[in-house]
């Protein structure tokens, strides 16, 4: 199995693939179309954003299994050409997620504390202490349009500040407990931040024009780290100027190529950007928001693993029944309704000591194989919808050994499953209904999110 790397990418995602067993050839240099004379001989290429893998190219690839992108989005790719010929595409937003949404509230706290103009006064002896107060996270509502992977890790980033998080997206019930589902509308009329994270399609396209801004009821901080453009720039900067948008962070502009490696396709600065740069509450950054150190490691080691996956290499387990192999292994937490959720976890901390934070209180354990675990208890509000669709008060988290396995078992069995899985970094969700109705949670630790 031959693979063909396009970009550079961290060592281990080579290393791994060779001791897997592939063959591992790098082309880092070399044109679009001397790649194209050599590509029927490989079954897979890893790519980051260097060139277009467009029909032509697709036609040359004769023998192409797969095209793992190492990032989040597939627009550099001709999806629809390529799923027509059988061609497995591999994506890893599960690898810089985590990294785009500390860029991103990076960038939105500094805009709320004019730290970029604050700073220039300073190193040029202006001591202006009235004219750069801020305002505050707190009491603010932040609205998240695109809520996958990207939304959901900024989302969560959110949850130390006593803010409203809202979320929209084309997709139903993506919502979790960091998050409230609404309407595009709602968001529009209760936002004071809005913080883009999806991918560029036809329909987002220069959705955020003059009309679309136009359409929020209050002025509002703006933060794009994912696709430049999905912004009309131009029609941003009237909108900057008006007041309607107060500040933006913007990691992304429509002006980049699409390798994403260079800025400009003209030697004169585009006018919206020459007064973009010029604005002490706009900041700008390169397109680096996932660009980590870390991340650069997790893209890698993401693109590795489905790789594997997609050929059958991980490890079989041994063959155990289901409650053995990947069924639930521990309580993971208890979480129930009551109409005072601060006074209850007031009055347990006052009583019976139990230490509690914003979230209710987390017991930490070990298991019999020493393992750290914890189990949450957890107070909600009466009109919670995260218990929907069960009408019971409460609601039980079970601890499993594999989410994914035990789902497709209880599928099999019959079991309603509601959702999605999805993924944090503090591990896997799942749910499903008993035969009650009863809604429960289903949770596979990460065991690298545990305290030591």
């Amino acid at each position: 199995m031959k693979i063909l790397h396009l970009d550079k990418n961290h060592p281990l995602l080579i290393k791994q693939l060779a001791e897997a067993g592939f063959s591992n050839t790098e082309a880092y240099s070399e044109t679009k179309e001397e790649v194209e004379k050599i590509i029927s001989e490989f079954d897979g290429i890893v790519i980051r954003s260097r060139m277009d893998i467009d029909k032509a190219f697709l036609d040359a690839a004769t023998n192409l299994k797969f095209i793992a992108r190492v990032g989040a989005g597939l627009e550099s790719i001709d999806t629809t050409y390529a799923e027509k010929k059988n061609i497995h595409l591999i994506a890893a937003p599960e690898g810089n997620s985590n990294a785009v949404s500390e860029h991103a509230l990076g960038m939105l706290l500094s805009l709320f504390n004019k730290l970029k103009k604050a700073d220039a006064e300073v190193r040029n002896g202006l001591w202006d202490r009235e004219a750069n107060r801020g305002v505050e996270l707190d009491g603010k509502t932040v609205g998240i349009i695109g809520y996958g992977n990207m939304g959901k890790a900024f989302a969560k980033k959110l949850r130390g500040f006593d803010c409203e998080v809202l979320c929209c997206d084309i997709l139903e019930n993506v919502v979790d407990q960091n998050a409230k589902q609404v309407s595009l509308e709602e968001m529009q009329q209760k936002a004071d931040v809005l913080s883009l994270h999806i991918p560029w399609t036809p329909l987002t396209d220069k959705m955020m024009n003059k009309e679309f801004i136009e359409t929020f009821q209050k002025p509002f901080w703006f933060i794009n780290t994912a696709r430049g453009r999905s912004v009309v720039t131009a029609d941003l900067v009237e909108a900057l100027h008006s007041g309607k948008i107060l500040g933006a962070g913007l990691d992304v502009l429509e002006y980049e190529k699409l390798s994403f490696e260079s800025l400009f396709t003209e030697n004169e600065l585009p006018q919206a950007l020459q007064q973009l740069m010029c604005m002490d509450n706009v900041l700008l950054s390169p397109h680096i928001a996932g660009w980590t150190v870390e991340s650069k490691e997790k893209l890698a080691q993401v693109i590795v693993d489905k790789i594997k996956d997609f050929y059958g290499l991980k490890e079989k387990e041994k063959t155990l029944p289901p409650s053995e192999a990947y069924g639930v292994s521990g309580l993971g937490g208890f979480f129930f309704k009551t109409k005072d959720p601060d006074g209850i976890k007031t009055w347990y901390k006052k009583h019976l000591g139990m230490n509690t934070d914003q979230y209710g209180c987390k017991f930490w354990w070990k298991d019999k194989d020493g393992n750290n675990c914890s189990t949450q208890w957890s107070p909600f509000t009466e009109d919670t919808k995260y218990f929907a669709p069960s009408e019971k008060p409460f609601m039980m988290n079970l601890r499993v050994k594999d989410l994914k396995k035990l789902l497709t078992q209880l599928k099999t069995e019959g079991i309603i499953i509601i959702g999605e899985v999805e993924e944090f970094s503090y591990g896997k969700f799942g749910w499903i209904l008993d035969p009650e109705g009863n809604k429960i949670e289903l949770w596979e630790p990460i065991n690298s999110a545990f305290l030591s």
